[in-house]
This record gives C-alpha cells, sequence and structure tokens, in this order.
C-alpha cells in the first residue's frame, strides 16, 4: 500500500462572518479563511484534492491574517516542479466555484467527484450560489469528469467518502501518510469545528457543525465519525495549515 504526504497550498481566501464557518457561534466576528489546493505525493501518479481560486486576492493585509503566503494556482505548484498538465488525478471535495476554479488548465486529469455534486452544479437550489458551472464545463466536454455514487478507493491508500455535510455530495479525503491515516474534511470547516471551546462542550456539543450545512443534526453526527476514523485531521479551511509545507511534518510528527 502507498504512503502519502500531503501539501496544503493556499490558493485563495475569503473574509466572512466566523458563523459561517461555526453554525451559532462566533456571530459578529470577521474572520479570514484560506482556500488549499492539497497536492498529494506518492506513488507514480500526481494528484490534487480541489483546485482553488483562479484569481485569488493576494495582499499582504490577508497573507497575514491566514498566517501564510497565498498562491495563483500555477505559482503553488510550482513550489512542487509541477505544471497544470502534469496532473493526473484530481479529487473534489465538492464544486463550489472556489474549489474547483482552475479545473479546465488540468488537460490531462481525470476528475473524481460525486454525482450529487454534478447534479447540483448544473441545477443548484436558489440558497446556495456558490455553484457555477461554467468552471467544469470544458472538463466535461472533453471526457475528463469520474462521477462516483458511493465510497471508493481511487488508488491504494486513498479513499473518498460520502459525507453530505456542507454540501449534498460532499466528500472526505482518507489519505494513508506515514502518521496515519489523514482525513481531508468533505465539507467547510475549521479546526475550532472539532475542538470547541468550553463553553460550547459545555452544552455538550463534542463538535461544531458548519454554517453552512444540508441538515445540522445529520451534519453533526458526521462529524463526529469523520473525527474518530482520522489520526490527522485537515479541516478544509483551517488557517493553521498555510503556512505548512508538509503534513505530516517531515520530523514525522502529525500537525493537528
Amino acid at each position: 500500500m502507498s504512503i502519502y504526504k500531503i501539501h496544503p497550498i493556499v490558493m485563495g481566501t475569503k473574509v466572512f462572518d466566523k458563523s459561517m464557518m461555526t453554525y451559532q457561534h462566533g456571530a459578529g466576528v470577521e474572520y479570514t479563511i484560506p482556500i488549499y489546493c492539497w497536492y498529494i505525493e506518492g506513488g507514480e501518479k500526481k494528484i490534487l484534492v480541489d483546485t482553488g481560486e483562479m484569481s485569488p486576492i493576494q495582499s499582504k493585509e490577508r497573507e497575514a491574517a491566514i498566517g501564510g503566503k497565498i498562491y495563483t494556482f500555477e505559482q503553488g505548484l510550482s513550489r512542487w516542479d509541477l505544471k497544470p498538465e502534469d496532473i493526473d488525478i484530481i479529487i473534489h471535495t465538492h464544486l463550489h466555484n472556489d474549489h474547483c476554479e482552475n479545473d479546465f488548465k488540468c488537460e490531462n486529469a481525470q476528475i473524481y467527484v460525486h454525482e450529487k455534486e454534478l447534479k447540483r452544479i448544473h441545477d443548484p437550489h436558489p440558497l446556495d450560489f456558490r455553484y457555477l458551472e461554467d468552471y467544469i464545463e470544458d472538463v466535461e466536454e472533453n471526457g475528463q469528469v469520474i462521477s462516483l455514487d458511493q465510497d471508493a478507493e481511487i488508488l491504494p491508500g486513498i479513499k473518498c467518502i460520502h459525507t453530505p455535510v456542507h454540501t449534498d455530495g460532499g466528500m472526505t479525503i482518507l489519505i494513508d501518510t506515514p502518521s496515519g491515516c489523514a482525513a481531508i474534511t468533505g465539507f467547510c470547516v475549521i479546526s475550532e469545528n472539532f475542538n470547541p471551546p468550553i463553553e460550547i462542550k459545555a452544552m455538550e456539543m463534542d463538535v461544531i457543525p458548519p454554517g453552512t450545512h444540508v441538515n445540522v443534526y445529520d451534519a453533526y453526527d458526521i462529524m463526529v465519525k469523520v473525527r474518530n476514523m482520522a489520526d490527522i485531521l485537515l479541516p478544509l479551511h483551517e488557517p493553521g495549515f498555510a503556512s505548512f509545507d508538509t503534513i505530516p511534518a517531515e520530523t514525522g510528527e502529525s500537525n493537528t
């Protein structure tokens, strides 16, 4: 079985009310999240989880807010001696625009996505404005998209599990690493969602669902399930990873 390293690359940011991440908690607090493209190194294939924004805002203020540098897609890949055409596989956590804007540049990639995300991006609910089909039309026409209707092992040591927390077709990516199973969450959360402050724990809540969710009760239960199956939790928008080159760290320590 292959063992992988995970390289988080910031390819965008958003600034909004913190309660967009933490349901019924943190309202009125301005918060900046990184938008990641995760390069999965190991084996013969060049693999990305999500592709980030096409034209990210690159400013000192936003980099200070997340504690790391913001790259364009090409800049970020070049850190690992890669170009868009080198990518063999893209796995999508979901298809909100900030997670798939650079797909069209990866002309040689197979792109894995849950079938419910494909349905949503072509027929979004009025409450969810984050889907924009323009970003995947080219790769669909090229026959690059592989639709999943159940949990799947993409390659030995890389599995996708359906976790409809933030969106109907959200997929959490489980990756075998030297320090155990890492989970890139298929839903938009930060570390605080999995490690609530004391006032939340005092209400007997083990996790905080994301501010945007499909069903808040299901979201809570799925989050607990994901937390319990992972040795390394990688919440999809946690700023703490913006300064990391590699997960696990080269010393072998897990960066959780």
